[in-house]
């Protein structure tokens, strides 16, 4: 696993031992290329963090700063790991469950980007996990207005519907599912 573009390129990521299913480079050259420039400065959020790579990959291509949040402490020790070897300052890393961390009061400016790769919904318990998550009444006041959640599913299993987020779109790559959601009314 690398981070695919942007002033880190190439550089190699440690992949923590207990994570199966890191988000593959396909799947995130493909989201970041369809942010496009919406990168650039943004506040991101990355929940689930697992490696790091999304958030890191994300201050890479010019992100102001990133929010990685883990509840695992020596994933979180893979994540720190990740950020010195890249040399990118704006990330920071929290060991939280991110049910306990949208528990906390949304900041005052949301975030921009949020990304979501929670345990992939292949059974009952983690389809839950997942549908708590998107229905979580605080998830919506960490979006900035015009801000986009983009969560990375299961493609076998649909994602529940939510009562204060809009999918925008779905996009399919291989066994995974990458969905983005704005707020509604936003």
């Amino acid at each position: 696993m690398r981070i695919i573009t942007g002033i880190a390129g190439g550089l190699r990521l440690e992949v923590p031992k207990t994570l199966a299913r890191p988000t593959t480079d396909r799947v995130r050259e493909a989201i970041f290329s369809s942010l496009g420039d919406r990168v650039i400065g943004a506040k991101v959020l990355d929940l689930f963090a697992g490696s790091g790579a999304l958030g890191l990959e994300a201050l890479s291509r010019g992100a102001a700063s990133a929010d990685l949040i883990e509840a695992d402490s020596k994933t979180c020790d893979v994540i720190r790991r990740n950020l010195d070897t890249t040399h990118l300052s704006g990330g920071r890393v929290r060991r939280e469950r991110v049910e306990s961390f949208l528990s906390r009061p949304a900041p005052e400016i949301g975030y921009d980007l949020i990304f979501a790769d929670p345990p992939y919904a292949r059974d009952a318990e983690t389809s839950e996990l997942i549908s708590d998550f998107l229905s979580h009444p605080a998830l919506p006041s960490f979006l900035a207005e015009e801000g986009l959640l983009l969560v990375e599913s299961f493609a076998q299993r649909d994602l529940p519907a939510s009562e204060s987020l809009e999918r925008i779109r779905s996009k399919q790559y291989g066994q995974s599912q990458v969905s983005v959601f704005s707020r509604l009314n936003s």
